[in-house]
This record gives C-alpha cells, structure tokens and sequence, in this order.
C-alpha cells in the first residue's frame, strides 16, 4: 500500500519515494502543447502547488519522474527549458518595499546558479534580465511559473484602500515584464485563489487562457470519484475495517463528507487535503476547513448581513466570475474563490447561462455555520447538543413556551453590541442558529403572495416560519401580526398533504426580547 502524500507538494519527491500520484498527466500534457499563458484558480489546499511542480519537471526533462503515467510516451523529453518559478508563500511581502526587495534577492539568487550575474538594480527589471539572458544562454526558451500570484493582495485585504493599492501597482510592475519579454517565453502558468483586476499579468496580457472554469480542466485538481475508488482501493478497505463499517457505506458517507466541489457544474471532486487526511486517521474531521478559519469572510457575512447567501442555494450570472476589484468585494465571488460555495449546476436562460451555487459538502458547511454561530453568540458544546434535542421535541409537541424559553437562552448570549435594529439581522440570526441545531432550513421561500421567511421540513412534518422584529411594538402585537400574515397569505397550502402535518412558528423580536408561538394545521 503506497503512502500518503499529505503535505508533500513536490513531484518529485512523490514519485522517488513510492507515494500515492494521482495521474492528472493527461490534463497537463493538453495545458503544455496548446496554450502559451494560463491562469487556474482554485481554494487553498487543493493541489495548486503540485500541478506547478509537475509542470517544473515536465519542461526541465526529467523524463525517470514520469515513467507509468499518461504522458510519458508523448513528450518530447529531448527539450530541456529554463524555468523560474516563483511562489510567492515563500517570499516576504508585508510591504511594497519588503516585496521589491525579497523578490530582488530571489532572481538574484536564481541567476548565481545558472552562473549568471544580474546588472539591475530593481526586481522588475531583474526578471526581465533574467529572462532574456536564460533564453540566451540555453538557447531555449524560458518557462514561467508562478504559483499563489495573488497572496501579496489577500494579505493586506483587511488593511486601507492605499495599501491595496500600492501592493497592486508593485505587482503590476512585476507582471507587465512578462509582456515585453514575449519574445523569450515558452510557456507561463499561473495560480491563485482570486482573480484580482488591475494587475498587468490580465489587463495587459490578452492571450491570458483562464481555465478555471473550463469543462476540459475541471479535474485537474481534487479526486473524481472514479480516482477514489481505483487509486485508494486499499486504503478504503483498511479505512471500513477500521471503522466497522461496509465499503459501500464508507464510500456513501465519504463522498457526502468531502465530494462535491464543482468548476462545470457536471463533474465533482474530492478535496484532495481532507481526502488524504481521513484515510491518514481513519475518521471524519473538518480537516481542510481548521488550516485556516476564514475569520474575515465571517465578519464579512454578518456586516452585510447576509447569511443566506451561504446557509441557501444561490442563482447568479456568469459575470460573478469575472475579474475582482479586491478594494469593492463581493460576497459571492468571495465564497465561491475560497471554496466555500461551488457550482452545483449551470442552467441556460434567455440565452444567459445562470449559476447555481451552494457550499460543496458536509465538512465545509458543517464547519462554516460552526464559525457562524460562534461568531454571533458563546455557547458551550454541551449546551447546544441539549438545545438540539429539546428545540426539536418542544416544535414535534407544539411546545410555545419551552422553545420560547431555549430561543431566549440563545439570545441572551449575543453581546449587546453585536444587535442590529433591522429585521434582517434577525432573520439571519434564526436561520444560523436553526443550521447549527441541524435543521434544514430553506429560507425566503416564494409563495403564491409574498414570501415565507423560512420553512422547516422533516420527513413527517413541515415548520412554515414567519419573523416579525421592532422596536416600537409589543410581543403580543409582532406575534398576532406573523400568524395573522401566514394565514391571509396562505404560506402553508404548498404544504398540506395527507402524510405530513404542518406548524405554523410565528417568532417576535422586539430588541433582545423574543417570544414564539405554534400552532398546528390539520389536514
């Protein structure tokens, strides 16, 4: 059984010390020998890094690495090109000025050990020298790599407009040298998380091939399922033993735990980082989501107050995926960058092609709405398993006053400062604090008149929810009011049928003070 790469990001050292490669040579042998210039974008932690290692070897030759693989009998292994490769994880970049003057340091080093002496004094400058003078000296043309491109912008996203700025213009400096060195470059591939405008290597470089959303390269990072069950066999019948459990449950529970990260809306892939880590310990974990809590994107959420666009399927044009102003961002293109809601399906209308997106699996929105409710209120693990369980009996019992009593312990744990006099910021609260109890909730459901606020379904039960928040008001008059509006609107006809009763949750928020009642319809 082979080992498992986990942190191991260098082709080579996969390949010589008899770790488990999942062939994506395929994918690579089409990116090398049809295009000049690509961009990929795709989450942390999903296999970027590799595919750049895999390209170095690929054009420097090293024809031992790839016995075996797909490609291996159709490249022409006599080409050996030069290559610089940045990877900008590795280089300090805390200012314009820390970036200029490691990037400088950098070349200079790569220039000493191809025996080579760079006369310029700036970093933009010496990439363009370095450039010209390998494909001098090689006689062949250079290749360029350059991995996490966008890590000097997302590291000052929570800073002023001027240092985005300045870090934006210090890139384009670097990355408009690519252009006018054309004329010496074989290939250039490109990684990131966002794709950022106002950077030269887009605006600039018209024969940019961005293949992140292409049908062709949709699995050139992340494990199909096919992948899984024929590369990992053995570590799946370790993993069901271990685990007591059959191969096709183990199979069942790991696609819905880590599958389901899609670029074409038609093919979904595992994260390849959790994937290996679960067979590693041999349990369901949130691994990928605890390297790096999106603390910015949480406070994003909660300031614009919209929630949903995360906990609910979100419909969007084509055009949400389009190049980024980082100093004006969107939620959406935000989430969907970073992995935390994908495309589930692409449908055409009116000619326009529109996207559904949603978060891709269990772990990510299992941990996300984690960081949500945490955000939003302090309540012990303990606490909320006993809020689970009572809050589900007291709406199968039409218990007002007990869930009124748990909906005010939630409540009282939000600071005071955290409240909004709005509505909205209500119904984003419910609709967290109801997906980290593990209810499904769908939220702002179209009706016949009006919309619902949210409906609750269970196999053998229906919860039409309607929210009413003001300042001014009473309890008894905000909650007369909700009831007295699913009943002229008639949210609950969609939902009568002879094998499901129906509830009727009418909720009240006047400031912290909250007060629900229920009743049930019979059919």
């Amino acid at each position: 059984m082979k080992k498992l790469p986990i942190g191991i990001q260098t082709f080579e050292e996969i390949r010589t010390e008899n770790y488990l490669y999942v062939d994506k040579t395929e994918s690579i042998y089409r990116i090398a020998s049809t295009w000049k210039v690509y961009f990929l974008s795709r989450p942390r932690r999903f296999g970027k890094s590799l595919t750049i290692s895999t390209l170095d070897a690929l054009f420097s030759g090293r024809k031992e690495l790839f016995k075996g693989l797909y490609i291996y009998d159709k490249w022409d292994w006599n080409k050996h090109h030069p290559i610089i490769r940045i990877d900008w994880t590795l280089i300090s970049h805390k200012t314009p000025e820390e970036l200029e003057q490691n990037l400088f340091i950098r070349l200079q080093i790569m220039a000493k050990n191809n025996d080579m002496t760079l006369l310029s004094r700036c970093a933009a400058d010496c990439l363009g020298e370095l450039i010209e003078e390998l494909h001098r000296k090689t006689g062949e043309k250079v290749v360029i790599l350059i991995d996490e491109y966008d890590v000097p912008i997302l590291d000052v996203m929570g800073k002023s407009s001027e240092a985005i700025k300045a870090m934006q213009e210090s890139l384009h400096d670097i990355y408009k040298v690519l252009k006018g060195s054309d004329a010496h470059i074989k290939f250039i591939f490109l990684t990131g998380i966002s794709k950022f405008s106002g950077l030269s290597i887009f605006s600039a470089l018209n024969n940019v091939k961005d293949i992140t959303l292409s049908d062709e390269y949709s699995t050139l990072c992340g494990i199909t399922q096919e992948e899984l069950e024929s590369n990992f066999s053995e570590h799946l019948d370790v993993a069901a033993k271990k685990m007591s459990i059959s191969r096709e449950k183990l199979l069942k529970d790991i696609r819905r735990w880590y599958n389901g990260y899609s670029w074409d809306g038609k093919i979904s892939v595992y994260n390849p980082f959790s994937t290996l880590l679960f067979f590693s310990e041999n349990k369901f974990e949130n691994y990928w989501f605890e390297t790096g809590t999106p603390t910015f994107l949480i406070e994003l959420l909660k300031k614009r107050q919209n929630v949903e666009s995360f906990l609910q399927p979100v419909q969007t044009r084509s055009s949400v995926f389009s190049s980024y102003d980082p100093e004006r961002l969107e939620t959406l293109p935000l989430l969907f960058q970073t992995g935390y809601l994908t495309i589930k399906t692409i449908k055409r209308k009116h000619n326009e092609e529109i996207y559904c997106l949603k978060p891709p699996n269990l772990e990510v929105r299992q941990a996300f709405v984690d960081q949500l409710f945490k955000s939003y209120a302090e309540v012990p693990m303990e606490e909320m398993i006993h809020l689970h369980d009572s809050m589900r009996h007291q709406i199968r019992t039409g218990d007002s006053e007990g869930l009124q009593r748990n909906l005010k312990t939630m409540i009282a744990r939000v600071p005071y400062q955290l409240h909004i006099e709005t509505e909205k910021y209500y119904h984003s609260l419910l609709l967290v604090w109801l997906n980290f109890l593990g209810f499904q909730v769908q939220n702002e459901i179209p009706a016949n008149i009006g919309r619902l606020d949210a409906v609750w379904k269970l196999s053998d039960m229906t919860v039409i929810i309607e929210i009413k928040y003001s300042a001014e008001k009473s309890l008894d008059k905000l909650l007369n009011e909700a009831a007295k509006q699913i009943h002229d609107r008639k949210y609950y006809e969609a939902y009568l049928t002879k094998t499901s009763k129906v509830i009727l949750l009418s909720i009240a928020f006047a400031g912290k003070e909250i007060a629900c009642k229920m009743e049930e319809l019979n059919n």
